[in-house]
């Protein structure tokens, strides 16, 4: 306490000291004997500086366990409370919210991808189940999922009705890819601006957005109730937007306002009315429509066998052309596992199971890329299970 002493440092040293200044060294100094073990007095020779001089003994300490303060404190958890309000907060909007991995992107469940799917994890029982199928905006589902877990908040676009204009900022090694009509841009806010000017449009900014955790933007927008179910664009590609600019909607999910990554919040920066993407946007992000697709005929054996083969076709078929929005993915990767199970069984080429498939899920809005990749991950499934068809 204040004005107190350190008696043995006061005796060796022969003056007071208070405890409000860091405890001195004594060595080569002498001990009292009635401050020793031995009862005679001790002489703090250089050799037992550590055993008898405790400032000495605290440096010696210090060189061998030096403090590192990212180990020995290290940078609390972000608050489950305060991230499950920000899932119920996107959910009252009517946003379908699931868990990402804490500081990072990736969502949290599934742990494992479609094509390792053993079926065990309870919430594949039926087939593997991604993302966008756990997707929820029930409370109660959301409070449980947030109890103890500090997850982030994935919103997941498609079955949320958005279309996200996401603009990225260029990192400071990233080359502008060739022929790209704006190289110098910095960010995507000036690709995306230069792209509203050469098509006569005022820049849409006036709704609801988001700041990244490095600085970009996310733009919302209502997806067209007239039109077919937009997908995700990277950059340039194919009926994209241009470098540095990305688009999620249907497959796509974007991190909530209010979750953290790699230590970087991401925040609102303007909370408006999310606003309808302007027509000419949902004109330039629909994907070119398919060529006349020509029928998949199968050639199925006769009687029994047959009968009930073009039954489970039928009934695979007609479940995945039924399925609900955000649930077509999902139905159509249960449907492969179904036909390649059959097609490992030997009543089926797996090439005519590939092209019903591929025709069924174009015709409900599926893009090609996404559907092929969804079929084949299904058929590779179910061929680790044949079922055989009694004649």
């Amino acid at each position: 306490m204040t004005g107190g002493h350190w008696i043995g440092a006061s005796k060796a040293l022969g003056r007071f000291v208070s405890v409000d200044l860091p405890y001195p060294h004594i060595c080569g100094r002498t001990v009292a004997a009635e401050d020793t073990v031995s009862g005679q007095p001790l002489q703090v020779a250089q050799w037992e500086m550590a055993r008898y001089c405790a400032a000495c003994a605290h440096d010696k300490h210090l060189k061998a366990h030096p403090f590192t303060p990212d180990s020995r404190r290290p940078t609390p958890m972000p608050d489950t409370t305060t991230l499950r309000e920000v899932a119920l907060t996107a959910a009252a909007r009517g946003w379908h919210v699931f868990p990402l991995r804490p500081d990072e992107k990736r969502p949290a469940f599934p742990d494992h991808i479609a094509d390792a799917c053993t079926g065990r994890d309870p919430r594949c029982r039926n087939g593997h189940t991604g993302w966008e199928a756990r997707a929820t905006t029930d409370p109660d589902r959301i409070r449980r999922g947030w109890s103890e877990t500090p997850w982030g908040v994935g919103i997941a676009c498609g079955p949320s009705g958005l279309v996200v204009v996401d603009l990225d900022v260029r990192k400071p090694d990233q080359d502008a890819p060739p022929g790209c009509p704006h190289p110098a841009a910095t960010s995507g806010i000036d690709v995306f601006a230069a792209l509203c000017e050469t098509a006569g449009q005022p820049v849409p900014d006036d709704t609801y957005a988001v700041t990244t955790g490095r600085g970009g933007s996310h733009l919302y927008f209502r997806h067209p109730t007239d039109s077919h179910a937009l997908r995700n664009t990277a950059g340039e590609r194919g009926n994209g937007l241009g470098w540095l600019v990305d688009t999620r909607a249907h497959g796509g999910y974007i991190v909530a306002a209010g979750s953290i990554v790699a230590g970087r919040p991401y925040t609102v920066a303007r909370d408006l009315p999310v606003a309808d993407l302007p027509g000419w946007l949902a004109e330039r992000l629909t994907p070119a429509p398919l060529p006349p697709q020509h029928p998949v005929v199968v050639d199925l054996p006769t009687g029994r066998a047959g009968a009930y083969l073009d039954a489970a076709i039928t009934r695979q078929l007609d479940h995945l052309r039924r399925a609900a929005e955000g649930e077509r993915n999902h139905t159509l990767y249960v449907s492969a596992v179904a036909l390649g199970q059959l097609a490992a069984g030997g009543a089926l080429p797996a090439d005519q199971a590939e092209a019903l498939l591929e025709e069924a899920a174009l015709s409900i809005g599926l893009s090609r890329f996404e559907t092929l990749r969804t079929i084949r991950s299904g058929l590779a499934t179910g061929a680790r299970r044949p079922r055989k068809v009694a004649a």
